[in-house]
């Protein structure tokens, strides 16, 4: 379909001028997707400090343990949804024509309609030999059967 729209010539792509290698939208989603992933180490790293904690420190890491719950598994989300839809994508491409395309040469067309001669006239052939009027050579299972025939029955 592309070479059709752009009359048979491949696609030369230019890099972006500014060389940027990640666009703020892929940059956000991956920020979010670290945010969870963090979340899912903390969370069970706070709940366990919790449950080994004596006394009044119990609440503070479950304290944490909450609150780094709500940061991370709400935050995580809400930032690539964030970055999906308002931060800026990657740049397009754009496509540049080859200004060097020449067309292939063509041929000079022949004078006459009529392909050549051929190489090999058909003059030179002599006719197939008529081969319905050759014999059959006799099968094995008929001589084998008149040797068979001659051999003297003993009963």
């Amino acid at each position: 379909m592309h070479l059709l729209a752009h009359g048979g010539m491949l696609p030369i792509y230019q890099p972006p001028v500014d060389g940027k290698t990640t666009s703020p939208r892929r940059r956000g989603v991956k920020q979010g997707a670290l945010l969870m992933l963090i979340g899912a180490i903390i969370v069970p790293i706070f709940g366990v400090m919790s449950g080994f904690a004596p006394g009044r420190l119990e609440n503070v890491f479950a304290f944490f343990a909450a609150l780094s719950a709500i940061i991370c598994f709400l935050g995580g989300p809400l930032r690539m949804l964030f970055a999906s839809i308002f931060e800026e994508g990657a740049p397009k491409y754009q496509f540049t024509p080859q200004t060097n395309y020449a067309p292939p040469a063509i041929p000079p067309a022949r004078v006459s309609a009529l392909p050549p001669p051929a190489a090999n006239p058909a003059a030179q052939w002599r006719q197939r030999p008529q081969t319905g009027e050759i014999l059959a050579p006799p099968s094995v299972t008929d001589s084998t059967t008149k040797l068979l025939d001659k051999e003297p029955k003993s009963d």
